[in-house]
C-alpha cells in the first residue's frame, strides 16, 4: 500500500515531550510550586476587574467599523444639537427616562378616570429629586422655548374634552410613538380607545462632568422611585432610562457568580468518578482534584495577566471559566490515559517520560485547534467577541502549560505513591494482590496486567470492543446510521433557513430585569410605528430651487414610500413646507436669490432651522424625515436597514444621500454578522486543516476533518436556530469554537482508524472505538458538566452559550462515535504506512492520541 505518512513534526514533538516528562518526573516539586507562585502573582490582576469591566453596549455589541457610526459623525458635524430640544432630531438616543403606562384590564386609558392616573404619574416624575443636591426634573430637563420639553400627549388628551384626537398625527404632533394599543373609530382617523401611553423625560446634554453626574443621579433616583410596585389594580407601569441597559447588562455577569461553586462541584465529581478505581493504590482521586485545580489556576493566571495588561473585561467573558474547566479536565484525562498504559514497574521518571511522549500529539492538537479557533475570533469587528476570545484563548493556553507542569508534577508525586504501593488516602503501604487476596478499596492494591505490565484496562473499553463496535459494524446498523445522518442533515439544513440574525437589546439584561418588561410593552403597544429616519442630502451643489432638482428629490421620496417599511404621506420635509410658504407669501422661490434670501426667515419661523446647514448663503447639507412602520422583528430591522441604504444609494440622479437614525448603530450588526461568521469559519477551517496535516501523520485524515467540520457546523447552526438562538455576536464565536471541537473528535478517530494494524475496515473501526470510545465520552461529559449550570442562568447570553456548547459536544461526539466510524468502513483510506507499522507494538501498547 502507498505510504501517506508525514511524521516530520510528530517525532520531534514526541521526543521533546519525552525529555520534558523525564525532567518533570525528576523534579516534581519545582513544577508544583512555580505555577502556584505565578498564579498568586498574576492573580493580583483581579484587583483591576471593576476598572476593566466593559458595560457600554454600543461599544461592545456593535461593529467597530459600522457604517452608522460614520453617518452619525456626519450628522453630528452638520446638524449639531441646538438649544431648542427636539427628540426627532437627536443623533444619539439622548439622556432620558421613560414610562409606559397601560390599562390592566384593556380599558380605555384615555378615559378621564384612568388618564388622571397618568397625570399623577407625571407629577410623581417631576417630583423626583437627587439625593445630594435635591435637583428635580425642572432643574435638569431639556428645554424648548425656555420651558421643559413637554409630553404633548398629556396636553392633547387633557384639553381634548369631547373633541376627537386624530391618530397618528393630531394637528402637527405625532402620537404614534406615545399612544399605543389604539382602536380607531369606524371610517375615521379619530381615536376611539387606547390601551397604553408612553411618556419621555429628556434631560439636557451634559456639558461638564458635573452635569453628567447630576443627570446620572436623577436617573438613578427615577429608577429607585419606580422600582417599587405601583399599588393600583387599574394600571400597570414599566420604566426605563438611557442608563438602564448598561446597568442591567453589568448586573448580568453577577447573576452567574453563584453558579461557579456548582460548576466546580460538578467538575470535581465528574473527574473523580472517571478516575475512581476499586484498587486502593491505583485510585486517582488526588490526581482528579489536581486536574480541576490546574484548570482553575489557568483561569486565575490568564485572567489576571490580561487584567494587568488593561484588556477590557466584557460580560460574555464571565462564561469562559465554565468552558475552561471542561477543556482543562479533558487534557487531564488524556494524561491519565497515557499514564495508565505505561509499565507500572518502570521507574517513575521513565513512566512520566513515556506519558508525555504519548500525550504530546493529542494535547497539542486539542490546544492548538481550540486556541487558534478563539484567536481567529479577534478578526471580528465586535469588541465583546474580541474580549471573550482573548481571555478564553489565553486561558486555554495556560491550561496547556499547567497541564504539562503543575498537573504533571501532581501525576509524578502520585506515581511515587503508586511505586511505593501506598494507599491513596492513608499513604500507608498495603499488601500487593495475589490469587488469594484480590485488590480492593481498603487494604490490598497495586494490581496490573501481567501480559502488558500496564494498569488493568477499564471495563468500558471492552464494552466498545465486544459489544458496541461489532453492533455498529453490522449491515443493518450501518443502514440505520445512514438514514439517521440523512435525517440529521435534513433537519440541520431546514434549521439554517429558519435562522434569524441579531441580538435583541432586551436579551442583554437578566430575565427578571425591569428593562425586559419595558421592552415587552414597547413591542406590544408601540411596534407598528418605527423611527423617523433622517434622509440627508450631502451634495453642497444641489440646486434646491430648480424644478428638475425638486422633481428628482420627489421621485426619490416616492421610491422610499413605495416600501411596506415606510408610512405613506407622513414624511417631514422642510422643502415642501417652504414651497407652501412661498406660495402663500407670493414668493418665486424657483429663483435662486429669492430662495436663498428668504430661507433663513422661514426656517426660524417654522422651526425647521436645525434641518438646514447654511454657510455664507450656501446650503451645505439638509435633511428630511421618513417614517418607518411594521418593524416588529430582527428580520424586519435588517430588511428595513438594507432597503433604506440601498434606496439612498440608487434613487434619483446624481444625488449624494445618507440615511441615519440612532437605532442604525445597533442594526449595523445585521450588515456584517453573516459575512464575518463565514469569514471566521473559513479562516478557522483552513488553520485547523493545516494543523491536522502537520500533527497527524496521515493526510487522508484531512478529508474526514473537512467533512466533520462542515457537518458539525451545519448541524449546530441549524439546530440552534430551531432552539430559538439567533445568529449574533455571541453565537457567531461559538460556531467558530465548534470547529476546534469537531477537529478534536474527527481527527483522532480517523487517525486511529487509518493507523490501525487490523485488516478489514470493520475491524479497524472496532479497534478505533476500543481505543477512543471512552475518552470521547469522558471529554464530552466533562465539557458539558462545565457549562450545564449555565442552562439555569437568568440571562439569554449565558443560556445561549450553554445551548451552543451542548450542541457542539453532542454532535461532535455523535460524529466521533457513530457517523465517522461507519462512513470510514464504506470508503477506502490509505493503508498503514511501514514507518507507522514498524513503530506500533501490539494493540495492548497502542497509545492512540486521545480525543478532547
Amino acid at each position: 500500500m502507498p505510504s501517506c505518512n508525514t511524521n516530520c513534526i510528530v517525532k520531534p514533538l514526541s521526543k521533546g515531550f519525552h525529555k520534558l516528562g523525564l525532567f518533570v518526573g525528576k523534579h516534581p516539586w519545582v513544577f508544583l510550586v512555580l505555577p502556584l507562585v505565578l498564579s498568586g502573582g498574576l492573580g493580583g490582576g483581579f484587583y483591576f476587574l471593576d476598572e476593566r469591566e466593559a458595560s457600554d453596549i454600543e461599544d461592545q455589541f456593535t461593529p467597530t467599523n459600522g457604517q452608522a457610526k460614520t453617518e452619525r459623525e456626519y450628522v453630528k458635524t452638520y446638524f449639531p444639537h441646538s438649544d431648542e430640544f427636539s427628540q426627532l432630531r437627536l443623533y444619539t438616543e439622548g439622556t432620558y427616562a421613560s414610562l409606559i403606562v397601560s390599562s390592566s384590564s384593556n380599558n380605555d386609558l384615555l378615559s378621564k378616570e384612568l388618564f388622571q392616573k397618568v397625570i399623577d404619574l407625571d407629577h410623581k416624575v417631576r417630583n423626583v429629586t437627587t439625593e445630594l443636591t435635591g435637583s428635580t426634573y425642572a432643574d435638569l430637563c431639556a428645554t424648548t422655548k425656555g420651558e421643559c420639553a413637554s409630553n404633548a400627549v398629556l396636553d392633547i388628551v387633557s384639553n381634548a374634552d369631547n373633541q376627537s384626537i386624530d391618530y397618528p398625527f393630531h394637528r402637527r404632533e405625532f402620537l404614534g410613538s406615545t399612544i399605543g394599543g389604539v382602536t380607531l373609530k369606524p371610517n375615521s382617523k379619530a381615536i376611539q380607545s387606547a390601551e397604553a401611553v408612553r411618556l419621555f423625560y429628556f434631560l439636557k446634554d451634559a456639558k461638564t462632568e458635573m452635569d453628567g453626574s447630576e443627570n446620572g443621579a436623577w436617573l438613578q433616583a427615577f429608577i429607585k422611585t419606580f422600582s417599587e410596585e405601583i399599588p393600583d389594580d387599574m394600571i400597570s407601569v414599566s420604566h426605563f432610562t438611557s442608563i438602564s441597559r448598561e446597568e442591567e447588562f453589568e448586573r448580568n455577569s453577577k447573576t452567574v457568580i453563584p453558579l461557579f461553586s456548582i460548576t466546580y462541584v460538578l467538575a470535581i465529581s465528574v473527574s473523580i468518578a472517571s478516575c475512581l478505581r476499586l484498587d486502593c493504590v491505583r485510585n486517582k482521586v488526588w490526581v482528579a482534584l489536581a486536574g480541576v485545580l490546574s484548570a482553575g489556576l489557568a483561569v486565575l493566571t490568564s485572567f489576571g495577566l490580561l487584567l494587568f495588561c488593561g484588556m477590557p473585561f466584557s460580560m460574555p467573558v464571565a462564561s469562559a471559566p465554565f468552558l475552561i474547566l471542561g477543556i482543562g479536565v479533558d487534557d487531564m484525562f488524556i494524561m491519565i490515559s497515557c499514564w495508565q498504559r505505561t509499565r507500572v514497574h518502570d521507574k517513575m521518571e521513565d513512566r512520566m517520560a513515556e506519558t508525555y511522549k504519548e500525550a504530546a500529539v493529542s494535547i497539542t492538537i486539542t490546544t492548538l485547534t481550540n486556541v487558534l479557533a478563539f484567536y481567529i475570533g479577534l478578526l471580528t469587528p465586535f469588541r465583546s467577541v474580541q474580549s471573550f476570545c482573548t481571555y478564553t484563548g489565553t486561558a486555554i493556553l495556560f491550561c496547556y502549560i499547567y497541564n504539562i507542569t503543575f498537573f504533571g508534577a501532581c501525576l509524578a508525586l502520585n506515581g511515587r505513591r503508586e511505586k511505593g504501593n501506598r494507599h491513596w488516602l492513608t499513604f500507608r503501604k498495603v499488601a500487593t494482590p495475589n490469587e488469594a487476596n484480590k485488590s480492593n478499596a481498603c487494604s490490598v492494591g497495586g494490581a496490573y496486567d501481567p501480559q502488558t505490565g500496564a494498569e488493568e484496562e477499564m471495563p468500558i473499553n471492552f464494552f466498545f470492543e465486544k459489544f458496541y463496535g461489532p453492533f455498529l459494524t453490522t449491515i443493518w446498523t450501518k443502514v440505520f446510521v445512514v438514514f439517521l445522518y440523512a435525517g440529521y442533515l435534513a433537519g440541520s439544513i431546514y434549521g439554517c433557513f429558519q435562522m434569524e440574525e441579531g441580538i435583541q437589546l432586551k436579551n442583554l439584561a437578566p430575565d427578571d430585569s425591569y428593562v425586559v418588561s419595558y421592552y415587552d410593552n414597547e413591542d406590544r403597544y408601540f411596534s407598528y410605528y418605527g423611527p423617523f429616519v433622517m434622509l440627508v442630502i450631502k451634495d453642497e451643489n444641489f440646486q434646491y430651487w430648480e424644478k428638475s432638482a425638486c422633481e428628482n428629490l420627489d421621485v426619490c421620496l416616492k421610491e422610499f414610500e413605495s416600501s411596506d417599511f415606510v408610512a405613506k404621506k407622513m414624511s417631514i420635509s422642510w422643502l415642501d413646507s417652504y414651497e407652501q410658504y412661498g406660495a402663500v407669501a407670493g414668493l418665486n422661490i424657483s429663483d435662486k436669490n429669492v430662495f436663498v434670501s428668504n430661507l433663513p426667515t422661514f426656517l426660524n419661523m417654522s422651526g425647521f432651522y436645525p434641518d438646514v446647514n447654511i454657510s455664507s448663503g450656501k446650503i451645505l447639507a439638509s435633511r428630511f424625515f421618513i417614517p418607518s412602520i411594521n418593524i416588529t422583528t430582527t428580520i424586519d430591522e435588517k430588511n428595513m436597514l438594507n432597503f433604506f441604504r440601498d434606496t439612498a444609494s440608487t434613487c434619483g440622479q446624481n444625488m449624494d444621500l445618507l440615511v441615519y437614525h440612532p437605532a442604525f448603530i445597533y442594526f449595523d450588526q445585521y450588515a456584517v454578522i453573516v459575512s464575518n461568521t463565514i469569514q471566521n469559519i473559513l479562516a478557522a477551517t483552513v488553520v485547523m486543516l493545516v494543523i491536522s496535516l502537520l500533527l497527524i501523520p496521515h493526510p487522508v485524515c484531512s478529508l474526514w476533518v473537512t467533512f466533520a467540520i462542515a457537518s458539525v457546523i451545519v448541524g449546530v447552526a441549524g439546530f440552534m436556530a430551531l432552539w430559538d438562538v439567533n445568529l449574533d455576536s455571541i453565537s457567531m464565536i461559538n460556531l467558530v469554537i465548534c470547529i476546534g471541537f469537531s477537529v478534536d473528535f474527527s481527527a483522532h478517530i480517523s487517525y486511529a482508524f487509518v493507523s490501525s494494524s487490523k485488516n478489514t475496515p470493520d475491524e479497524k473501526a472496532i479497534d478505533a472505538l476500543y481505543n477512543l470510545g471512552y475518552p470521547i465520552i469522558q471529554g464530552a461529559v466533562s465539557t458539558v458538566a462545565g457549562v450545564v449550570v449555565l442552562s439555569a442562568a437568568k440571562s439569554y447570553i449565558f443560556r445561549t452559550f450553554f445551548k451552543i456548547m451542548f450542541l457542539v459536544i453532542l454532535f461532535g461526539a455523535l460524529h466521533g462515535l457513530v457517523f465517522i466510524p461507519v462512513f470510514l468502513t464504506f470508503f477506502g483510506v490509505c493503508g498503514t504506512s511501514r514507518s507507522v507499522e514498524e513503530e506500533k507494538p501490539s494493540r495492548e501498547h497502542v497509545d492512540t492520541p486521545v480525543v478532547q
